[in-house]
Formats: structure tokens, sequence, C-alpha cells
């Protein structure tokens, strides 16, 4: 008896350090787009893309709760996975009848508001664009081809029906490690928010959504020339761009840039960016506990846009968690989505896990969290020198709008 009353003493004082073990966030494993053409996109990014259906239907009322809207509008919905892959899903939506307008209507790069763009990996960045352009769809340049460290890569930013942007980057060398399923595109792996406020929204992923630093540089081109962002090429040394690129584990799965250019001012499309608008809709962050993260951001002064509430998300199935807006209208989704996820993907991996550790010379940095650059220990990344350009053109990085 004895033995048992300790027992139970010991389990009463776990009990509450079990309940304060602080939630976990994940980088977001979805990304949903609204679209005019659901069909035509899925033909699109089953064709280009070589993604695969691993759900299709129609979303439930509860959802368009969720999103603000009236519960009798009609969703319907695609989920497209990249084969072999557990992360970086692409959600299209479509909200028949609703009045809609598109989030960043023919929008430069440097116009703010909402999500940019999402990044993908690709084999062959021209071949890529050209299949993209027989679809109709165009790019703010050709390809560029430039030395980041010690990458050197191309990269091109295409765009598309519904002000969908891509950024597709080819590895040149060294070879490509750690990416054993990228076969046309690669799952989604970043996503980009220009704004005209950098230090707000990097205080806001940083200092109160609890985000992590991968990447930061500063600086204009050293000579001028292409440029990925479509700068004009004469002004591409006059013009700095300020990155920072951020994620839950402070890795490059999942992660969030923050993208701001000193001394070019375009319009403000923030207020947009919200359901049903067409465009980039929003990223799905998985999260162990929503309503204990909720509370960490209250603390914060972070007010959810929608939630808490419990969705039928199909294929998970009832998920509980909120949405958030960032500075400029970024519509952020924190969801406890469930683990392992690999009913999701038509050829599941053997890892379970929504981010498996990278391959040997893949690392993933922990970078300090500061506002000077980060440099990876195993030199993947590397801030560039004051003018921000090595080697032929101009370029980003690999998923870095620098250039």
């Amino acid at each position: 008896m004895k033995r048992l009353a300790t027992a139970l003493a010991v389990l009463s004082l776990a009990s509450p350090m079990q309940a304060e073990k602080p939630p976990v966030v994940e980088g977001f494993r979805e990304t949903l787009f609204s679209v005019y053409d659901l069909d035509g996109a899925v033909a699109l990014y089953e064709e280009v893309a070589g993604w695969e259906v691993a759900h299709r239907g129609v979303a439930g009322p509860d959802q368009a709760r969720f999103w603000n809207l009236d519960p009798s509008q009609r969703i319907e919905e695609v989920l497209l996975v990249n084969p072999g892959d557990d992360q970086g899903f692409l959600r299209l939506v479509r909200f028949p009848g609703a009045e809609q307008q598109q989030m960043r209507p023919g929008a430069q790069t440097w116009d703010t508001g909402g999500i940019f763009d999402v990044n993908v990996r690709v084999t062959d960045v021209h071949r890529k664009l050209a299949e993209l352009q027989r679809h109709g769809w165009l790019s703010y340049s050709e390809p560029v081809e430039f030395r980041f460290g010690k990458f050197v890569v191309r990269e091109v930013l295409a765009q598309g029906p519904d002000g969908v942007v891509l950024a597709m980057i080819e590895r040149v060398e060294p070879t490509l490690e750690g990416w054993p399923n990228l076969r046309e595109f690669s799952y989604i792996f970043n996503a980009t928010q220009v704004v005209r406020d950098f230090d707000a929204s990097f205080a806001f992923f940083v200092d109160k959504l609890g985000f992590k630093v991968y990447l930061e540089h500063h600086g204009a081109s050293s000579e001028a020339g292409p440029s990925v962002l479509g700068l004009p090429q004469n002004l591409t040394t006059e013009i700095p761009r300020r990155v920072a690129i951020v994620s839950p584990k402070g890795d490059n799965f999942g992660s969030v840039e923050i993208l701001a250019f000193d001394g070019a001012t375009g319009q403000d499309f923030s207020a947009r960016a919200v359901p049903p608008n067409l465009g980039h809709l929003a990223l799905r962050f998985p999260v162990s506990d929503a309503g204990a993260y909720l509370a960490q951001l209250r603390s914060h002064g972070i007010e959810p846009a929608a939630g808490p509430a419990v969705v039928e998300i199909a294929p998970y199935g009832p998920v509980q968690g909120f949405a958030i807006q960032a500075p400029e209208g970024a519509w952020l989704e924190f969801l406890e989505l469930p683990t392992p996820v690999d009913a999701v993907s038509p050829h599941p991996r053997p890892l379970s896990l929504p981010h498996s550790a990278p391959a040997q010379g893949e690392g993933r940095p922990p970078p300090p969290h500061s506002h000077q650059p980060s440099v990876a220990e195993d030199g993947r990344w590397r801030p560039l020198p004051t003018g921000g350009r090595e080697g032929v053109g101009e370029g980003r990085g690999e998923g870095f709008h620098g250039e």
C-alpha cells in the first residue's frame, strides 16, 4: 500500500509537468490555392509537376464557417501530393458562385500583401518553364543561372492563372542529394511573403510565433544584370533586398520567407488575402496542441482570424485548430493534423515523421536567434557579399529571394 501511495504521489506530481509540455509546431504540410478552374489546375499539376491526387471531394459546412463564409457555400477541393513524400502537399479549392477577386492581380514582385509564391525543386528548369508556357503561364524573367556560396543553381519565377506564382529551382552543381522523390517537381518546401515592414514581420514570426531563423541576407546586386525578381537590369545595384527564411524548427522544410525591397514601392494587397479570393490562399502548419499554442500566441497579443474550431478536413478527419493572419495579410492555419501521414501519399515513404532528416550533405543548420546573417555549419547557406552577386547572373539562392 505504501508503494502504491508513493507511486500515485509521483504520478500526481508528473501530470502537471506533462500538461505544461510546450506545443510542437512543424513546418507547413499544405499550401492552398484558390482557383477558378479546378479541373484545369488538377490536370496541369498532374502533367507538369507529376503530382498525384490523394483526395477529391466537397468540404463540409464547418470549413465554410471556419473561413468566415456562409455555411451554404460549396467548396470543392483536390489534394495533390508528390509521390513518396509526406509533406509539402498542394490543396486546390474552388468556391462555385462566390464573389471573388484575385488576391494579387497582375502583381509585380515588389507589390506587398498575402503570399507571393511557393518554391519547388526541378531537374530541368528550362524544360519545366516551356511546359508551363504551353499552358499560358508567364515568367518574370528567363531562367537565371548564378552561384550562391558553393552552389550553382538556375531559377525562374513563373506566374499562372489566378495569380499563382511558382519559384522553380534547379541545382546545377554539386549534385543534389537528399531529394529521392524529385522527378518532375519536388514537394513544396518554402513560401514567400513580400512585405512593406520587414522588422514587424520578422518580429511576428520569430518573437511571437516562436519560429527560428534559417537564413538572413540584406544587400543589392554588385553588378547590373538579369534578376529572377524581374527588377530593371539597370537598377539591380540600387535596390537592396532584405530576406529572412524562418520556420518552426529553423530549417528549410515548410519554411516562410520574408522579403522586402528597399527603394521599390508597389501596390499593397494585404486586405485581399482572405477566403474565398483567388490565388495563394493559406499555409497549414501541424501543431501538437492547438489550444496551448493559441494561448501562447494570445499572450503576445495575437487573436485568431478564424476558430478555434473543429473542422472536418479530408483525408485526415475532424481536426482542431485556428487561423491567424500575418501582419501583411498571409493566412496561416495551425491544425492538429495527425501523424503519421503515410495514408495520404499514394506511395508513402518508410519514414512517417512530417519532416525526415536530410541526406548527408544537405544539413539543416541551427542558426541563432539574431538579426545577423546565418551561416550553416556545412556551408549550405552563406550571406552574399555586399552587392549580393557571386557568379553568372542574379538569383535568389536555393529558396532565397535575395536577388
